[in-house]
């Protein structure tokens, strides 16, 4: 559960850090399917940044019956949604991330609620908890943000490279105004973040590869009008506490 300090950081920063929210074992077993054929292979894209490097990227909407669909639907991760949103979620969608060693490309800033937007969802009652699976540090193309960004409301994005980019001038108002927070985190922390907080990376040209896994979630009063949008907007079924520990097996991690 979090503590009343980090849901008062979460209000006024727009993101806080949670550290220990996985476990050493549990972080392996998540490395291990992210580097093994399917779901996180199968889903696979690359996206370039404004300089041609390019980053991976697997992103898929519903909640499997895998090690995936257990961090999604974690009460760790779930729970602590809730109380920063102050209602019921469901699962919008969840991505993996590689930033390759020595050629993972940067990802510009931007709002996530800048192209949700157009998926139809009127507010920005929309939530990010990304889950740092190595070490995430400067070296490596850590997330940064600008803090308190989440209280400017939506900016309007285009293409940044071959990435959807917020306005750059009005990004650097807010950065003059703001200032920049690099979001260095252990593996097994989980860095929530609210969907209007702007968010970017640098490349990663050190010899460590940063994956992480993203899961993001709607509030259930906020389901797009039309049909569109991301998930299925029903209720979220609680994995048990151990349910990625049960997956160990199968990929041979104890």
């Amino acid at each position: 559960m979090l503590s009343l300090q980090q849901i008062e950081a979460y209000d006024r920063d727009g993101h806080v850090l949670v550290p220990d929210v996985f476990t050493p074992q549990e972080i392996a077993i998540l490395l291990a399917n992210v580097t093994k054929d399917g779901k996180a292979t199968q889903h696979q894209f690359a996206l370039k940044d404004a300089t041609g490097l390019a980053s991976k990227l697997s992103l898929w909407s519903d909640v499997s019956d895998d090690v995936f669909g257990a961090v999604t639907t974690s009460p760790r991760v779930v729970n602590a949604v809730r109380m920063l949103l102050r209602e019921d979620v469901y699962h919008w969608h969840s991505k993996v991330m590689l930033k390759e060693p020595r050629v993972g490309g940067a990802w510009e800033w931007h709002q996530d609620y800048g192209y949700w937007y157009n998926d139809g969802v009127l507010y920005p009652r929309m939530i990010s908890c990304m889950i740092a699976l190595d070490p995430a540090t400067k070296a490596n193309g850590c997330l940064k943000v600008v803090p308190g960004s989440h209280l400017l409301g939506r900016f309007d994005h285009g293409r940044v490279g071959g990435q959807a980019g917020a306005d750059q001038e009005r990004v650097q108002a807010a950065i003059e105004r703001l200032g920049v927070k690099y979001c260095e985190a252990p593996a097994g922390s989980a860095l929530f973040f609210h969907g209007n907080t702007f968010h970017s990376s640098e490349a990663n040209l050190s010899e460590r590869p940063r994956r992480a896994y993203i899961c993001c979630y709607n509030a259930l009063s906020n389901v797009p009008y039309g049909g569109k949008g991301h998930g299925k907007p029903v209720p979220i079924r609680l994995a048990p506490d151990d349910a990625i520990l049960r997956f160990a097996e199968a990929v041979g991690v104890k």
